[in-house]
């Protein structure tokens, strides 16, 4: 009978390679636990957009604003949400954060006026309503938190214009507005050819 047991010095390599599948399998269900909580903390564009200054408040409050021309499908938009939200958290108090979705063509003219080819497209206003710098595409949050900075305190912004990637429009905006909004299932959301 003692023919078929194996040695005890068989046994080690297996236990210690078993304890470090064990000890590997626990530090990734915690790694995927953990990580499936940090997105679901991460607000979504709708849930900014709904707590977000409305646009006429802005124009009116005297505090400095800083715009976002936005749509739900933009990935870089989507990216920059997280960011976004730290921000609003740190200068909400400060300055309006305003977000206007390229989508609804209620802000087309806002979008003419502003020239918004690509999003996210960012408009710097100080308190007076009026634009002082522009950026488009994604920016990192560094450039964003310097320019409020600059913005509260009635500062020349140090990154005037800066360009990211950015989700690029196409079409004219009529053509794009008639497409998106002619059909009410469609639910903003339209494929322009």
């Amino acid at each position: 009978m003692s023919e078929n047991l194996p040695a005890t010095s068989d046994l080690l390599p297996n236990r210690a390679r078993n304890l470090v599948v064990a000890i590997a399998a626990v530090v990734l269900a915690a790694a995927m636990f953990l990580g499936l909580r940090t997105q679901a903390s991460t607000p979504s564009l709708a849930e900014l957009a709904a707590s977000a200054v409305p646009f006429e408040v802005a124009q009116a409050n005297g505090k400095p604003t800083l715009m976002e021309f936005y749509a739900n499908w933009c990935s870089t938009c989507q990216a920059m949400a997280g960011d976004m939200a730290d921000l609003r958290e740190s200068y909400g108090d400060r300055v309006n954060f305003v977000m206007l979705n390229i989508d609804n063509n209620k802000w087309l003219p806002e979008m003419l006026a502003y020239r918004v080819e690509g999003i996210p497209h960012f408009v710097y206003m100080g308190a007076a309503a009026n634009p002082i710098a522009t950026a488009i595409g994604e920016q990192p949050r560094q450039i964003l938190s310097e320019n409020l900075e600059a913005l509260i305190a009635q500062a020349p912004l140090p990154h005037q214009q800066t360009f990211g990637r950015a989700s690029e429009i196409e079409g004219d905006f009529l053509s794009r507005q008639g497409a998106v909004n002619a059909d009410p299932r469609a639910h903003g959301s339209a494929v322009v050819n």
